[in-house]
C-alpha cells in the first residue's frame, strides 16, 4: 500500500473530532502520511462529499486511502463500506450516497462492508456516534499501513448494491443543452456545471458566442440572461457574468471577481438545473 490517507468530513476544525481520527490512524501506524481533502463539507451534505471525492480521486497515486465521514445516519443501520476503484484506490465510508459520483464517473471494482467485530477501534466502549474514530480511521490506516488485506475488510458487497443519489445526465435537444448545477467553487462563488466541454462542442458554441443562460430550481426560474462564453476570466469585464471551462473539463459560470452563487441565491444539487441555448449571430 501506498502509506497515503487522505480525510474528509463535515466536522470542521473548531473541535477535537479530527485531530482525534489522526490519532488513531498514526496510533496504528506512525508512518503513514496523513492528508486533508476537506472538513468543510456542508453538514450532513452526502452529495457534496460525493462530488469533492470525484473532483480529487483523479490526482492521487495507486493504493491511497480516502476516508470520507458525512454521515447523518451515523448509528443506524446503514452500511460502513471500503470500495475499491477500478483505478486500484480505496474509499472508507457510509454506503449512503458518498460513492454516487465515484461509482458512475469512475467506477467501483469491489466493495466489502466493514466487519466491525474485527476492524473497530479497541476499547471504543458502547459508542456509536463517532465512526469516523472508531471504525473509518481505524480500518482506513489499517488498510494503507498493510496491517489488513482488502479482503481482510470484510464480507464482499455486490457493487450494484451501493446506494447511489439522483445524478441527472446532461443533453442536448434541438440545440439546448440541459444540464445540471453539480457543485460550487465555494470560495469564490463560481458554479460548476455537470454539462461537459465536449457537450458543448457537440452543440457547436465556440469561445466568444453569446448564450442565453436560464437556472430553475424545481423548474421555478431564478436566472434568466445572455453571457459570453470565454476562454477565461480575462474574457470578460469587471462584474460581467461568463461561461467557462472548469479544472474538471465540465462549464462553469461565473461574476469576473464576484460571486455568482451569492448575487443569485444558487445551490447545488439535481433540483437546480441550467439550460444554454445559443444565440444566432446576426
Amino acid at each position: 500500500m501506498s502509506g497515503n490517507v487522505v480525510i474528509q468530513t463535515d466536522f470542521g476544525v473548531s473541535d477535537g473530532a479530527v485531530s482525534a481520527m489522526y490519532g488513531v490512524a498514526i496510533s496504528v501506524e506512525p508512518a503513514l502520511r496523513l492528508f486533508d481533502l476537506t472538513h468543510d463539507i456542508p453538514q450532513y451534505n452526502i452529495w457534496e462529499a460525493s462530488y469533492r471525492l470525484y473532483q480529487t480521486l483523479p490526482y492521487w497515486p495507486e493504493e491511497t486511502v480516502f476516508i470520507s465521514v458525512v454521515d447523518p445516519g451515523v448509528g443506524t443501520s446503514r452500511r460502513s463500506v471500503v470500495a475499491r476503484t477500478v483505478d486500484h484506490q480505496y474509499i472508507v465510508t457510509p454506503d449512503n450516497g458518498t460513492l454516487t459520483h465515484i461509482k458512475k464517473a469512475i467506477g467501483i471494482e469491489e466493495a466489502r462492508v466493514i466487519d466491525e467485530k474485527i476492524n473497530r477501534l479497541p476499547r471504543s466502549g458502547e459508542s456509536y456516534t463517532f465512526h469516523g474514530r472508531d471504525v473509518y480511521a481505524y480500518t482506513g490506516a489499517r488498510l494503507a499501513s498493510g496491517v489488513i488485506s482488502f479482503e481482510q475488510v470484510g464480507p464482499p458487497v455486490d457493487v450494484d448494491d451501493i446506494i447511489g443519489l439522483a445524478k441527472p445526465e446532461p443533453f442536448m435537444e434541438n440545440g439546448v443543452i440541459y444540464g445540471n448545477i453539480d457543485i460550487l467553487d465555494v470560495r469564490f462563488g463560481n458554479l460548476w456545471t455537470n454539462i461537459s466541454k465536449a457537450l458543448v462542442q457537440e452543440a457547436e458554441i465556440a469561445y466568444g458566442d453569446s448564450l442565453e443562460v436560464t437556472i430553475a430550481n424545481n423548474r421555478q426560474h431564478v436566472y434568466k440572461n445572455m453571457m459570453t462564453y470565454g476562454h477565461s476570466f480575462a474574457d470578460s469585464r469587471l462584474g460581467d457574468p461568463l461561461l467557462y471551462v472548469n479544472s474538471l473539463d465540465n462549464l462553469g459560470v461565473a461574476i469576473n471577481q464576484g460571486s455568482f452563487a451569492k448575487a443569485y441565491n444558487i445551490e447545488t444539487g439535481a433540483d437546480w438545473q441550467i439550460i444554454i441555448r445559443k444565440v444566432p449571430k446576426d
